[in-house]
C-alpha cells in the first residue's frame, strides 16, 4: 500500500469493477432486452438484404445497421454507470474506499465495453453463413474492417457516456447527453457547409461519418483509428477528472 491508503496498481481493481459491471448487466431485464434487440434487429437486416439471390456477398448492411443502433444502444449501456451510484449514494464507498478514481472509470466502462462486444459476437454467425454459402467467398478485408469500426466507434460512444454519467445522479439526463453529443459528432460534418470556415474545418475535423465510410469501403487508415482511440481516451480522462473532483471536494 502507497501512503494514502490506495493500491500501487489499478489494473486488478479495475478488473474486478468491470466484472462486477458485467454481470450486472445480465441480471437486469434491460441488459436482455438490449441483447436481444440488437441481434434480431442485425438479423432481420442480414436476412432480409444480403440471403437473397443475387444479392452481394458483404456485411456493409449489416455494419450499417449496427452503427446507426449503437447511437441509442451505448447511452442505454452507460447511462447508470455512475449516475445510478450517485442517485442511490454508493458512490460514497467507492470513493472512500483504496481504489483510484482510474480504477473506478476504466472498470465501469471496461464493463460497458465487454457488453457491447457480446452484443456484437452473434453476428459473427452472419460471416460464417456467408462464407458458406457464397460463391465466390466474399472479401475478408471489408468484413474485419466493419468490426473494427464498430468497435472503435462503440468504445468512443461508451467513453462519451462514461463521461456523461459522471456529470449527473439522472441516468435518463446522462442517456441524453450521450444521444445528443454523439449526433452532434455524426453530422458536425453536414454543418460544416452553414458556417464560416474558421468554424468549419474543426467540425470536419471531428465528424465520424466519413471516418465511418472509409471503414465501410475496406480501409483501416491509422489516422482514424488515432481520432477514436485518442476520442476514446480523452472523455474517460475527463471523466476521471470528475471522479477525482468528487472525491476531493
Amino acid at each position: 500500500m502507497v501512503g494514502n491508503g490506495r493500491p500501487r496498481g489499478w489494473v486488478g481493481p479495475a478488473l474486478s469493477i468491470a466484472a462486477r459491471e458485467l454481470g450486472g448487466y445480465y441480471r437486469t431485464a434491460s441488459g436482455w432486452i438490449i441483447l436481444a434487440l440488437f441481434v434480431f434487429l442485425c438479423g432481420v437486416v442480414f436476412a432480409l438484404s444480403t440471403l437473397q439471390p443475387g444479392a452481394v456477398a458483404s456485411m456493409r448492411d449489416v455494419f450499417a445497421v449496427s452503427g446507426w443502433l449503437l447511437l441509442p444502444v451505448a447511452p442505454a449501456i452507460t447511462m447508470r454507470l455512475i449516475a445510478e451510484e450517485l442517485r442511490s449514494g454508493t458512490i460514497e464507498p467507492l470513493l472512500a474506499a483504496p481504489v483510484s478514481s482510474t480504477a473506478l472509470v476504466l472498470g465501469k466502462f471496461g464493463g460497458a465495453a465487454a457488453f457491447l462486444v457480446t452484443l456484437m459476437t452473434p453476428t459473427v454467425a452472419h460471416a460464417v453463413v456467408l462464407f458458406r454459402i457464397s460463391e465466390p467467398a466474399p472479401d475478408v478485408g471489408p468484413i474485419l474492417a466493419g468490426y473494427v469500426s464498430l468497435l472503435l466507434v462503440g468504445g468512443l460512444y461508451l467513453a462519451i457516456g462514461t463521461f456523461a454519467s459522471t456529470l449527473t445522479n439522472n441516468s435518463t439526463l446522462a442517456f441524453m447527453t450521450t444521444f445528443f453529443a454523439i449526433l452532434g459528432l455524426l453530422f458536425a460534418g453536414a454543418g460544416a457547409g452553414f458556417v464560416p470556415e474558421v468554424v468549419a474545418e474543426p467540425l470536419r475535423a471531428v465528424a465520424v461519418g466519413p471516418r465511418i465510410g472509409d471503414f465501410s469501403r475496406g480501409v483501416i487508415d491509422t489516422s482514424n483509428v488515432a481520432y477514436f482511440v485518442s476520442g476514446s481516451a480523452l472523455f474517460l480522462l475527463l471523466a476521471v477528472c470528475v471522479m477525482e473532483w468528487r472525491r476531493w471536494r
